[in-house]
């Protein structure tokens, strides 16, 4: 890939390099106001005077300087001062020593006969040594740094300048091909990529292109991937940019930086400009910054890409792409026609979109006959394409570790426990008692999910101590993926939840603590059903929770309830009715199936993983 004007987010020299600054400085002065020739105490140049050993002497007033007659010298000066000097038979033994206040030194040099003069002091000359000349050198080097780190001009001319990458051409190396599991959203882009490919088709006709595209979706739908597959398909210059980099300590640096940006941009038109994370630069006016909604670095960077959005025509080929993964905070200016025109919502993938990624993905790693994709793409609901992506590594990482040839199927199924349940705690032990309790917990769970009619069936069931506080998990494969539930599919889902805490009640006549999840899961069902979904007779058609915040309007700051508190201790009992009910339910079921639990909850003690065949093959003995 070729990349041009490639800089980095930003430039942190090491703390070290700030604390060596000064003590730079220090140093330099040091060395500059220390002057040449050997020191001589002060005592001993007054001896030396009296002894007439003196030649020539220069006066300042901090200190005298001269030489001194070679000869006799080891009858004033001690040895070690003999050592430090250095005379030579053209230029004396030449010496100095600091001044000190002294009213008869002249008259003594003028009786002893010593050529002597003044110099007064001069003060420009030091200080540009000692100052200016750290200064200019710690400028040089950072210059220097920054020059070597991507920066053209270096810190203090490029502080202005746009941080955004360029792809130039089609060298993002990412085209449609690269992109599966949204076709519909690639859809939308084409008349962005067949704009940029044939502008006059639209121009002949009056028609105008979008300015801009918003792309929302959850973290790793491929909003990031889907902006430059539209750069690699078009192939035009594609600068790239995250919305935290317009953003800076100083006043009026965001503002400078979306000035140019979009300079460059219409300098390289057609072009794409995509600004990652737009909430960071974004935000709603009034809620970021200080409270009362102040005017502060960020809403001056945000008016500043308003108006250069209102600016620019689409006609001349620079559209705008932008991804969040948070549009309900977006200002409400951003979102109206003539800026972010068109919306393209992003959500995770369906089956046949799974298995569409998983075939991309794939494509790069050597799979063995029976890795089955469609099967993969069922035990993986809820997955995003980044999810699915990681999922694939995951696998040819354990195969690798196990030296295998080939990715196999087992190593799938390794790869998705653990991103589902997380990594295998080897080390944790647990007694015979925690053993017991969660495998009849997990059986528990299985054994209701088998028996319910709108349940999914089970997958796996493991034992096998997983993650943080994972002591067992029961995995349940999805048939296929439903957008719309019926009362009875989730008062069936709400018996799974409660299966595992209804098993230990029942073989040990005590619960523990390993139930916490499963009813933190089963209450906000039935809050949901009573609440929202309007599935309480008592409470009727009402709903009484908040509504979800929107594309458009941001979500209220306000927490005030819109019913009574009559109404409240109605929902509480209301909810309290239907997890009342759905624990009667499960333990007349496992009850009747009691011998199948102690069965399977003994496999589950026997192998600690039971795989689907297993569990059929008991179930199959049971109804014989």
């Amino acid at each position: 890939m070729n990349v041009k004007n490639e800089v980095p987010r930003n430039l942190r020299p090491s703390p070290w390099f700030w604390l060596l600054i000064p003590l730079a400085f220090f140093l330099f002065q040091a060395v500059v106001v220390t002057l040449s020739g050997s020191p001589l105490p002060y005592s001993d140049f007054k001896r030396l005077l009296y002894a007439g050993k003196i030649s020539e002497a220069t006066i300042t007033d901090e200190s005298i300087s001269g030489t001194l007659k070679p000869d006799a010298l080891d009858k004033v000066l001690p040895k070690q001062w003999l050592e430090q000097l250095k005379c030579s038979p053209e230029h004396g033994c030449p010496f100095t020593t600091v001044r000190v206040t002294d009213p008869v030194l002249v008259e003594q040099l003028e009786a002893s006969g010593v050529r002597f003069v003044g110099i007064a002091k001069s003060e420009w000359l030091p200080t540009l040594l000692s100052w200016v000349v750290p200064i200019l050198l710690f400028f040089w080097l950072w210059t220097a740094l920054a020059k070597k780190s991507g920066m053209s001009s270096g810190w203090l001319f490029d502080i202005g300048k746009s941080k955004a990458r360029i792809y130039v051409a089609s060298t993002t190396g990412v085209t449609f091909n690269d992109v599966a599991g949204i076709d519909e959203a690639k859809d939308e882009l084409m008349e962005v990529v067949a704009f940029l490919q044939n502008p006059e088709r639209y121009r002949r006709l009056g028609g105008k292109i979008p300015k801009g595209v918003l792309i929302v979706g959850a973290p790793g739908t491929g909003k990031t991937l889907l902006a430059k597959a539209v750069a690699g398909e078009a192939g035009v210059p594609f600068f790239s940019i995250s919305g935290s980099e317009f953003v800076e300590m100083f006043v009026g640096v965001g503002a400078a930086r979306v000035r140019d940006l979009f300079k460059q941009a219409q300098e390289k038109a057609p072009c794409i400009i995509f600004i990652d994370e737009l909430d960071a630069l974004g935000r709603a006016r009034g809620v970021a910054g200080i409270a009362g909604g102040g005017y502060n670095e960020q809403e001056q960077t945000l008016n500043q890409l308003l108006v250069e959005m209102d600016g620019f025509d689409t006609n001349k080929g620079v559209i705008i792409l932008a991804a969040t993964n948070r549009p309900e905070i977006l200002d409400p200016a951003l979102l109206r026609p003539g800026r972010f025109d068109r919306h393209i919502a992003l959500d995770r993938p369906d089956l046949k979109g799974r298995e569409k990624i998983l075939a991309v993905h794939a494509k790069q790693v050597r799979l063995s006959a029976d890795v089955d994709l469609a099967v993969i793409a069922a035990r993986t609901a809820g997955f995003a394409g980044a999810d699915l992506a990681n999922l694939i590594n995951e696998a040819a990482l354990l195969a690798g570790r196990r030296c295998k040839s080939q990715v196999e199927m087992d190593d799938v199924d390794e790869a998705i426990d653990r991103i589902v349940a997380g990594l295998q705690k080897k080390t944790r032990v647990m007694n015979k008692i925690e053993k017991e309790t969660v495998a009849y917990h997990e059986a528990g769970h299985a054994l209701i999910a088998e028996f319910r009619e709108h349940a999914d069936h089970v997958a796996k069931i493991s034992i096998i101590p997983r993650g943080i506080s994972a002591l067992g998990y029961t995995q349940q494969l999805p048939t296929e993926d439903r957008y719309l539930l019926k009362k009875t599919e989730l008062l069936d889902r709400l018996d799974v939840f409660l299966g595992g805490r209804v098993a230990e009640e029942l073989v040990f006549g005590d619960v523990s603590t390993g139930a916490q999840n499963d009813l933190q899961l089963a209450t906000d069902m039935a809050w949901h059903m009573v609440t929202q979904y309007g599935m309480s007779e008592r409470l009727g058609l009402a709903t009484f929770e908040q509504v979800p915040a929107t594309l458009i309007y941001p979500p209220s700051i306000s927490n005030k309830k819109n019913y009574s508190e009559r109404t409240a201790q109605t929902i509480d009992a209301e909810i309290a009715t239907l997890l009342g009910e759905s624990h009667e339910r499960v333990k007349a079921t496992l009850i009747k199936k009691r011998d199948v639990l102690d069965a399977l909850a003994q496999a589950l003690l026997d192998k600690e993983t039971v795989d689907r065949t297993t569990l059929h093959a008991l179930l199959k003995k049971d109804a014989a």
